[in-house]
């Protein structure tokens, strides 16, 4: 295997990579289509920490290097909380990376400052366009900002030996899932971990309760809020669910769900190596049981090149053959479960032959939703996650009855969302 020159950087420190991915990587570009009469660099950021995400980075990049002479892929890590803003900080100087793998979230605040541009010419150019759903082009007005290679969701993780202990199928309705909860509490298990961080990640977790009450931000009305408050509250007074969940990240509730005392973990398919490695028990996955009128995000970071590139057609050119490729979505998709955005990618036999993935492309066919919600004004759009989240984190705290509780949501909710 060759020494690859792709490089993992930390703002605060710089750390050599100890390994390199093996396996296979896309390699659809030409030899020698870069620059090669010298050493190119192209940067990278993204906010990606776990070991798998960061090996697929590596993977693309390393491939990118192999086709393009004299070319250098570095990707540069920023934290999750921190990303939007040294983005934004970079633009002020005319400064910033070539790519950007971005929380389609702060697709508006981004634009707004200069950070990333139109993709429009060299999208509406670009090949294999019609293999992409709308659902993960990342707009502001007509103006195409970024385009989700891949998406996460969320299911319904389940720890399979607890419900065969309990002689129960995994559920396929919300009745079911409650009933099995309450069987799991009466022999010494906890029923189910989540999130209630207050901020996007909450409101990314609370959506398919919201929605499954009938919340729809298009036509906001309070009594489904209340009723996902109350369900959630419910929960949490049975000792479903603990209290502390209100501070929890994705990671940790997972983490919680791994130690084996848990029947289910509401966690995304980013989780699959992890699982992998930590779960002493068998599990399976399963559609949140979100009804006939709820649904969960397609999340998943978009990706543009940087506003204040100095390698524009070089980056354009990575996206295409890294992130935007079929070859390059099912790198992603070894590294770390992504599930690919591109048609032909999610048909592929590594998707529909396993019994996790196939389960996550399931609940994207049938219950899948745009990220952000479109009814939600560009403008408006971290705003109202940021707010949603903290009265999902307050709910599951129990700071509060429902009612108060959705009723401060609402309050804070009508001018954002009637904002243009």
């Amino acid at each position: 295997m060759r020494r690859s020159k792709t490089r993992i950087i930390t703002i605060a420190a710089v750390a050599a990579v100890a390994a390199l991915l093996a396996g296979c990587t896309p390699s659809a570009g030409t030899a020698g289509q870069g620059d090669s009469s010298g050493s190119k660099e192209l940067t990278v950021w993204h906010y990606y920490s776990v070991d798998g995400q960061t090996a697929g980075l590596d993977a693309l990049g390393k491939d990118f290097e192999s086709t393009h002479d004299g070319v250098t892929v570095t990707n540069v890590y920023v934290p999750f909380d921190q990303l939007t803003n040294k983005l934004v900080q970079s633009a002020g100087t005319q400064t910033g990376p070539d790519v950007v793998v971005f929380n389609a979230a702060d697709t508006y605040t981004l634009q707004q400052a200069g950070a990333i541009e139109p993709m429009n010419d060299w999208w509406d150019a670009y090949a294999d366009k019609d293999q992409f759903p709308d659902a993960v082009v990342q707009k502001v007005g007509d103006d195409v900002l970024g385009v989700q290679g891949f998406v996460n969701l969320i299911g319904l993780w389940y720890n399979k030996d607890i419900l065969d202990g309990l002689g129960v199928q995994p559920p396929t309705t919300f009745d079911e899932l409650e009933s099995t909860m309450a069987a799991a509490k009466a022999a010494g298990k906890d029923g189910i971990t989540l999130t209630g961080k207050p901020n996007s990640e909450g409101e990314w977790q609370a959506f398919p309760w919201l929605s499954r009450a009938g919340w729809d931000y298009a036509k906001p009305e309070q009594q489904p809020l209340t009723d996902a408050f109350a369900m959630v509250q419910d929960w949490t007074a049975k000792g479903y669910l603990t209290k502390e969940a209100s501070t929890w990240d994705q990671t940790v509730p997972f983490q919680q769900w791994e130690a084996g005392n848990t029947a289910f973990a509401v966690n995304g398919n980013w989780q699959i190596t992890s699982a992998a490695n930590d779960a002493k028990f068998d599990y399976g996955v399963v559609p949140i049981p979100v009804g006939d009128k709820g649904s969960v995000y397609l999340g998943g970071e978009a990706q543009n090149i940087g506003a204040f590139s100095k390698n524009k057609e070089l980056a354009q050119e990575y996206l295409e053959q890294e992130f935007f490729s079929k070859a390059g979505e099912l790198t992603l998709l070894d590294a770390f479960g992504s599930i690919p955005a591109r048609a032909d990618a999610a048909a592929d036999e590594k998707v529909s032959g396993n019994p996790i993935l196939s389960q996550f492309a399931d609940i994207v066919a049938k219950n899948g939703h745009a990220s952000p919600d479109r009814a939600i004004p560009s403008a408006s759009v971290a705003k109202v996650l940021q707010v949603v989240g903290e009265h999902w984190s307050s709910a599951v705290a129990g700071t509060g009855t429902p009612e108060e509780i959705s009723s401060d949501l609402m309050t804070q909710l009508d001018p954002l969302l009637a904002s243009k």
